[in-house]
């Protein structure tokens, strides 16, 4: 049994195939980013779920793809963690810009693939090797234009008092804005990214609103000019997307890319049903 994993920062999307590529089961966890979380956390999320728990011993390959994956240090601490849960398995860790560059190209063709979710990454493709010109610091010095970048805006503007009133009333009476509660989640709960991105839910539900639209046109402006503009081939190549946030804002994205001379490439929500076709070929 073969198991592959994309995981972002929220959730985790695991699909088992059997030796012949048939699908056997697809299953949940909440995200598995071993940046911010212990091993005891990730091992109880492997625990809780049914499907893998039963099968833990069947699995001979686990293909993980995941955030906050790219350091060798966080291979080898989730690589721990998945043969003592899964015995039999051969683990191989790579981290989630793979999954959107299998999820989004084909081999041998160039192409900038982005992550735009909970987080946000840019790598060059150029067809057989992934190349990457800064390495993310995480969600408080950066993830421009992602889930976690949005939701930090609003809340920090709220209460600055720099949004309008009456979407104002509306944010605080679809959220807990309390100080406390909200400083409890960020500085005393797990998955603190998490938490901010669930508020950009909010931007993307009233984005023809003038303020949401002025926050969303600066936020995917500055990961353009942070992340996108960094490789010189910026404008030669298709930029491809993965991700919640890029997946709902893609008219406003579209936009972003044309006024920069940029060339769409694709929008996937979620990687792990290119991820299944790529292992599928290479059985």
């Amino acid at each position: 049994m073969i198991l592959i994993a994309d995981s972002g920062a929220t959730k985790s999307d695991w699909i088992a195939l059997d030796e012949k590529g048939n699908q056997l089961f697809f299953t949940q966890t909440l995200g598995l980013s071993p940046e911010v979380l212990t091993r005891d956390v990730i091992e109880d999320r492997l625990a809780n779920n049914f499907e893998l728990s039963k099968n833990a011993e069947k699995v001979t390959h686990v293909y993980f793809y995941g955030a906050g994956c790219g350091t060798d240090r966080m291979k080898i601490f989730l690589t721990e963690i998945f043969n003592d849960f899964f015995p039999n398995a051969k683990a191989d860790i790579k981290e989630d810009t793979y999954a959107a560059v299998f999820a989004t190209t084909k081999l041998g063709e160039p192409g900038i693939v982005c992550i735009l979710g909970t987080g946000s990454n840019c790598s060059y493709y150029d067809g057989h090797q992934l190349f990457q010109k800064v390495i993310s610091l995480g969600y408080i010095l950066m993830d421009d234009g992602s889930g976690n970048f949005f939701g930090r805006k609003l809340v920090r503007d709220y209460y600055f008092h720099k949004i309008p009133q009456d979407l104002a009333l509306k944010f605080s009476k679809q959220f807990d804005l309390e100080a406390d509660v909200i400083k409890e989640h960020l500085y005393k709960q797990p998955n603190p990214n998490t938490y901010l991105a669930k508020f950009a839910r909010f931007i993307v539900e009233n984005k023809e609103h003038p303020y949401c639209a002025g926050v969303i046109k600066k936020g995917l402006q500055q990961f353009v000019n942070n992340y996108i503009m960094q490789f010189e081939l910026a404008t030669k190549v298709p930029v491809n997307f993965v991700g919640s946030i890029a997946y709902y804002l893609q008219d406003e994205l579209k936009d972003i890319l044309n006024r920069n001379d940029l060339i769409l490439g694709n929008i996937k929500q979620r990687p792990i049903d290119g991820l299944v076709e790529f292992h599928k070929e290479n059985l």
